[in-house]
């Protein structure tokens, strides 16, 4: 039985979450509210909402967990693939590109709840990805197919012109996603390379 109230649990309140998402995107994050949400998910009741987080604050820490868990996921298979670390920054670059380009919804509300001031203050995820490019870039020195450069500095650059992308598309949806991971992955590999 409690197997089947958890999962149930799981599955409401990831309802909840994929909720949230949708109505920040197309909605704004002021305009976020418990009703708004209970409505977009069809539930019979806000108190529904209650009952899996104990506020506003909560929820959105919880959407900004899981989107920043399914960035990981979906990085880490193609990061993983590639045989070195040009091999590995190229496909950080291009598989980042691609997940904004694929999750607008996601990327959206991330932007929307950022804007609206309700990030909070340490989200998951924040902070690891330039460490992660670093750890690439610290790599390729070692093996001595990067030049010398300060991996911190280029890290936050790479990871800066990636998170660039989302704003771009805020205002242009039609962007070339394709061509702006190409010009991303030529500009660092020529500022890399030894």
């Amino acid at each position: 039985m409690s197997v089947t109230r958890s999962a149930t649990a799981s599955a409401r309140r990831a309802q909840i979450i994929t909720a949230t998402i949708a109505v920040i995107a197309e909605e704004g994050f002021g305009h976020a509210t418990f009703a708004r949400i209970a409505e977009h998910a069809e539930l019979s009741s806000t108190r529904l909402i209650s009952y899996h987080f104990a506020g506003k604050d909560e929820l959105v820490h919880a959407v900004v967990a899981h989107v920043f868990e399914r960035i990981g996921r979906f990085m880490y298979e193609r990061v993983a693939a590639a045989a070195d670390a040009p091999g590995r920054l190229r496909a950080y670059i291009e598989g980042n590109v691609e997940f904004i380009a694929t999750h607008r919804a996601e990327m959206k509300a991330l932007l929307e709840i950022l804007l609206g001031g309700g990030l909070p203050a340490d989200p998951a995820g924040f902070g690891k990805a330039s460490s992660h490019v670093e750890s690439i870039l610290r790599e390729g020195q070692a093996d001595g197919v990067f030049r010398d450069f300060d991996p911190r500095v280029m890290a936050t650059a790479v990871h800066r012109s990636i998170e660039g992308l989302a704003f771009l598309l805020y205002a242009e949806p039609d962007l070339d996603t394709t061509a702006y991971a190409g010009e991303l992955v030529t500009l660092f590999e020529l500022g890399t390379r030894a």
